[in-house]
């Protein structure tokens, strides 16, 4: 089944929906930043740079489900022989690595007022920070290898040990006494520890860097198709 992709099948599919996501994505950001920045109350303790949060934990939450996804892609990758699972891991991290950095340095743009200090070794930026460089890791290796099945195992390998990091700045918060809070939210729990008002601007502004990292996925996707299609591929 996983090897009926066809680069021109796909192509013919892929190369329109980058229109539509775009106009998704617009409305939705649109809405996210109304509610971020006008309709959101302040916290009472950290007043508007509470704020900061509509950016750093949406963006931190797709850093991280899109290097889960390069993992699984990797293990697709290795499963089912298909590189085509590979070249969409490829595509998707681009927006994942920006967006582990903008996590990065809105983590330290809120650190300052709330901690006192733009940098911390605290376990959960740490965790980030490592996470960051096994990003750079794998984009890199596409740059440096040229034959494709030798990168796809570099590139494989690196997510697959990789994604043992995910689950530790996860629980990192649990696990450490850390200047970062716990977690406000638990998707296995009904017990969330964040107003409505704060929830729902979270939630929207999450939807639209989903919206934006399928647009750049989209985007580099179709790229990679075309260079299959340049060098006369009628299969991945």
């Amino acid at each position: 089944m996983f090897k009926s992709f066809e680069p021109n099948k796909i192509f013919a599919i892929t190369s329109k929906a980058p229109k539509y996501v775009l106009f998704l994505f617009i409305i939705v950001l649109t809405i996210g930043l109304t509610e971020a920045l006008i309709l959101s109350p302040e916290d009472y303790k950290q007043s508007d740079a509470v704020r900061i949060m509509y950016v750093h934990v949406p963006a931190a939450w797709i850093s991280l489900g899109i290097f889960s996804s390069l993992a699984l892609l990797s293990v697709g990758s290795f499963i089912f022989k298909n590189k085509n699972f590979a070249l969409i891991a490829k595509s998707l991290a681009p927006s994942g690595f920006a967006f582990n950095i903008i996590a990065l340095v809105t983590g330290s743009i809120w650190g300052k007022p709330t901690w006192g200090t733009w940098w911390a070794w605290d376990a959960r930026i740490t965790s980030m920070l490592i996470l960051a460089l096994f990003y750079g890791m794998y984009l890199l290796a596409w740059r440096i290898y040229e034959d494709k099945d030798q990168v796809i195992k570099i590139t494989s390998l690196i997510a697959i040990l990789g994604v043992v990091n995910v689950p530790i700045i996860k629980f990192s918060v649990d696990w450490w006494n850390t200047l970062h809070q716990p977690a406000s939210i638990n998707i296995l729990s009904t017990n969330i520890a964040i107003h409505p008002s704060m929830l729902a601007p979270l939630g929207i502004m999450t939807a639209a860097f989903a919206l934006f990292s399928l647009l750049i996925f989209l985007m580099k996707y179709n790229t990679e198709l075309i260079k299959v299609k340049n060098k006369g591929l009628d299969r991945l």
